[in-house]
């Protein structure tokens, strides 16, 4: 762990950590905290903009995990979205500042200029693609001027979708050059609110998806070359037999994730780069016809600021996800013909929206703290897959309730 400076002392701080995600966030940085000791002993806050909301919060914290020095040991700091001022104090005082404060389309930029100004490490929770994209257009150079890492994205989205891509393309043997990932639901616990980035995202996605393509193009990014068959996006609904039920393009900001960490990778480590499409499982006929009707229901609502406040009050959702991947076995050239090898894997979690999803952010914000050594250039904005690649943070995510694996592994018989 990095040694605090007098005028840092706070490796991590958690901004909005009232909220109804922070709230799960402060209690997975005071189990973490608790369990450091020594050298390694994590120093952290809690910020938002009620001083008595947050002293509740760690009131509350400390009566589920049974630690009562939580209400009187970690210290307060008051900030507001709205203040420049109240937010660069913040980010004075911390190497890390965890933002749980979104929609990020409305609230993020704020903190992360305060970050970059400051000098403080930025990871967010956003599932939000147009966000994601216009921060990495107007921050990354001088977030690298500054020595500063914006990672955002570090939650159920995108960190299972952009990690597994990596996990399933260490475990095989040659060139991998597209995976299909199928992501299967199940209702998340009783008396659970939809407050998690996907529904987010999806929601003023679709509301606003004409900015989106304005911003990519001012990128003038030139399309990526293609290594081996091309694959085809599938249909809106289709029956798919690896998963042995109906699916749907996933909606969420995975693919935009995992395309930008495959751009940093062919660019900077000159990686062959993979085709990447996400679908999610609906289920059976009868699920289908709720989607259309449930779909036809959706686009209405995203067009009206009422009916977008309706759709984000949906119940979470748990999650599996399994990567289908084709590519070269080793020895073999990608111009000699279709690919020949393929390779199943899976990430499999907790509940995504407040298990999940915080575990994932705090053992993100751990791995800058431990491995800066490992993260890229001095600085930058940059999506998990980008940052993390040459790091630990699977085996840490790992050793805390996910699960990554090789369902199977098929290559060409030898002669």
């Amino acid at each position: 762990m990095e040694a605090v400076t007098t005028s840092r002392p706070y490796h991590i701080v958690i901004f909005g950590a009232s909220g109804f995600t922070g709230k799960f966030v402060v209690e997975e940085v005071a189990r973490y905290a608790a369990d450091s000791t020594g050298d390694n002993c994590l120093t952290w806050a809690v910020a938002g903009r009620s001083r008595q909301r947050l002293k509740g919060v760690l009131k509350q914290a400390a009566d589920r995990l049974g630690m009562p020095e939580l209400s009187t040991d970690i210290d307060i700091i008051v900030a507001d979205v709205s203040s420049e001022e109240s937010l660069a104090i913040m980010c004075q005082q911390a190497l890390v500042i965890l933002n749980c404060v979104g929609p990020y389309r409305f609230y993020g930029e704020p903190v992360v200029a305060a970050c970059v100004e400051n000098g403080a490490h930025y990871i967010d929770i956003c599932g939000e693609p147009q966000f994601l994209e216009r921060m990495q257009l107007e921050y990354h150079t001088k977030a690298m001027e500054r020595g500063v890492y914006v990672i955002g994205s570090c939650g159920f989205d995108s960190i299972p979708a952009d990690l597994g891509i990596l996990y399933t393309q260490s475990h095989f043997k040659g060139t991998l050059t597209a995976v299909e990932s199928f992501l299967t639901i199940s209702s998340g616990p009783e008396g659970s609110c939809g407050h998690d980035a996907t529904w987010q995202s999806a929601v003023h996605g679709f509301a606003d998806s004409s900015a989106l393509r304005k911003l990519r193009r001012k990128f003038g990014h030139k399309p990526l070359p293609l290594v081996g068959t091309k694959v085809r996006p599938r249909g809106f609904v289709f029956f798919s037999k690896e998963i042995v039920q109906y699916a749907i393009p996933f909606m969420g900001s995975d693919p935009s994730v995992v395309k930008r960490t495959q751009r940093f990778l062919y660019q900077e480590e000159r990686r062959s780069p993979i085709q990447y499409f996400a679908y999610v499982g609906v289920g059976g006929l009868c699920s289908v016809a709720k989607l259309f009707c449930g779909g036809l229901l959706f686009w209405i609502l995203v067009k009206f600021g009422m009916g977008r406040k309706l759709l984000t009050t949906i119940e979470d959702t748990c999650f599996n996800i399994t990567f289908f991947g084709e590519g070269y076995s080793e020895g073999t050239e990608p111009l000699q013909g279709p690919p020949n090898a393929k390779i199943c894997t899976e990430v499999m979690g907790a509940e995504p929206g407040y298990v999940a999803t915080v575990i994932a952010m705090v053992q993100a914000a751990v791995t800058v703290l431990k491995e800066r050594h490992s993260l890229p250039r001095r600085g930058g904005v940059y999506t998990p897959g980008s940052a993390f690649n040459k790091t630990n943070l699977i085996d840490r995510l790992h050793n805390h309730g996910f699960k990554f694996s090789v369902r199977k592994y098929e290559e060409p018989a030898k002669p």
